[in-house]
């Protein structure tokens, strides 16, 4: 038994230590939406100018289309579910045009861009490619620039396609071996975004856990910006120019600032409850910003069944049997040592 004396002494000297905080403070995720049942793996988020938030879902578990576009009110309440007419079950990114205000989603599975009614769901073609660039691509991932143009990643081919503000066939804008990947997941240039000052495009390549950048000047200019985000998949680009990227394989959403370092690792997993829906992030794939919160989906994806390639957190992903989107301050912890 300690003496009483000696129990005080160590009680004091322990009060004097200097507290020493975790490295990252990663914030509180919450669950914003649920997906409605027949409905899995929402992939692509946007954000229209009322605060609703839309979501398209890639859904391996169905074998033929038409696909779902979810639409959800600002308190998470679902709006409008649609089925774009004509489309697969592989949809991806979204977004509405800043200009014209046409609502785009890319139809993966049919390896073009649609133009969806937000109101009925009929869907017509926006941005396509020719039979030979058709062939092997992969669409992924939309953007725009100030003049309104469209850009499109291929995750198979290495390459940005680019199409104007009415759409119509689309033409290489970028092609580079950096945009390619032959790791895992499968799938090399995804995500992308300008940065404020529109002379470089950022794109996450998923497989090689990197961004690259692309010179708006000249776009055989393409270089690595940073390496080592696990999985990097969707990304948003603030107004500070900071990075916030999904890193797909580590269930968490890394702030890299404009000089290529992290200042933030936001959001983690923390398991399955007992509905079937994932707690926190869960192959975390696409993230917006909008009103001060991060808003992100949940592909909960199992590799080993989708590409028979196991991950760490497959087993988690096989678990869930309903969907989510998660939210969360948009805030970056202050960290000791940033300059």
């Amino acid at each position: 038994m300690v003496p009483s004396r000696s129990l005080a002494v160590v009680v004091l000297i322990v009060a004097l230590l200097p507290i020493t905080a975790h490295a990252w403070d990663r914030g509180s995720v919450q669950r914003f939406a649920t997906l409605p049942a027949g409905t899995a793996h929402p992939e692509g988020i946007a954000v229209d100018r009322s605060g609703n938030v839309w979501v398209a879902d890639f859904d391996v578990t169905k074998s033929a289309g038409p696909g779902d576009v979810l639409a959800f009110q600002p308190d998470g309440k679902l709006l409008r579910h649609l089925r774009p007419t004509g489309s697969s079950n592989f949809l991806l990114g979204l977004d509405f045009h800043p200009i014209t205000g046409a609502f785009l989603v890319i139809d993966f599975g049919n390896k073009k861009v649609i133009q969806v009614d937000p109101s009925t769901g009929a869907t017509t073609d926006f941005a396509t490619l020719t039979p030979a660039d058709a062939a092997g691509a992969g669409l992924n991932a939309l953007t725009f620039d100030t003049a309104g143009n469209v850009y499109v990643s291929d995750s198979f081919q290495g390459k940005i396609w680019r199409t104007g503000p009415g759409g119509g066939v689309m033409t290489a804008w970028a092609s580079d071996p950096k945009l390619t990947t032959t790791g895992v997941p499968p799938f090399g240039a995804n995500g992308l975004a300008f940065n404020r000052a529109h002379d470089t495009l950022f794109v996450a390549n998923t497989g090689n856990d990197s961004i690259v950048q692309i010179s708006a000047a000249d776009p055989t200019d393409v270089t690595v910006f940073t390496n080592s985000i696990n999985g990097a998949d969707g990304l948003v680009i603030d107004a500070e120019d900071n990075l916030w990227v999904a890193a797909n394989q580590s269930d968490e959403i890394v702030v890299v600032n404009p000089a290529g370092r992290v200042i933030a690792k936001l959001g983690d997993f923390d398991g399955v409850d007992a509905h079937g829906s994932p707690r926190g992030l869960l192959f975390p794939a696409s993230p917006v910003l909008h009103g001060g919160f991060l808003y992100i989906t949940n592909l909960s994806l199992d590799l080993k069944a989708a590409i028979g390639q196991p991950a760490v957190d497959g087993p988690w992903a096989a678990q869930v049997t309903r969907h989510t989107v998660s939210r969360m301050p948009a805030r970056i912890p202050p960290i000791q040592g940033l300059p």
